[in-house]
């Protein structure tokens, strides 16, 4: 089972909150799967209904474990787009939706499936 770090969730949801009405977009760093930081990418575009990353900027580090977005249109459900990144970019994925509370996101796994992320301390 994954886990996550309830001040990441917290700093995930802040940026979202930020970057509103724009989408917030990062990687997930993690050990013994449990999420303790997040990667901004140089080079990442946000807007109204996408985040572009700039792969090339990727590094290669196998302690990036997935990726995490916002959706503005608060459904934190995946398009066809997330999918085909979520296939190619990690193994956990988080959409957080709009109004970004503790609440407001769900986990998914590289072929869409949701899946469970228990968040700790």
């Amino acid at each position: 089972m994954w886990k996550i770090r309830r001040r990441v969730l917290r700093l995930i949801m802040e940026s979202s909150r930020s970057s509103y009405p724009d989408e917030f977009g990062a990687f997930l760093r993690a050990k013994h799967r449990v999420i303790y930081e997040i990667v901004l990418l140089p080079g990442t575009i946000s807007g109204g209904s996408s985040v572009i990353y700039n792969l090339m900027m990727k590094p290669i580090d196998f302690t990036i474990v997935g990726s995490v977005h916002s959706h503005p249109s608060g459904y934190p459900i995946p398009s066809q787009a997330d999918l085909d990144m979520f296939s190619k970019t990690g193994d956990v994925h988080i959409i957080v939706a709009y109004p970004f509370t503790m609440e407001s996101w769900r986990a998914y796994d590289r072929d869409g499936n949701e899946i469970e992320v228990k968040v700790i301390d």
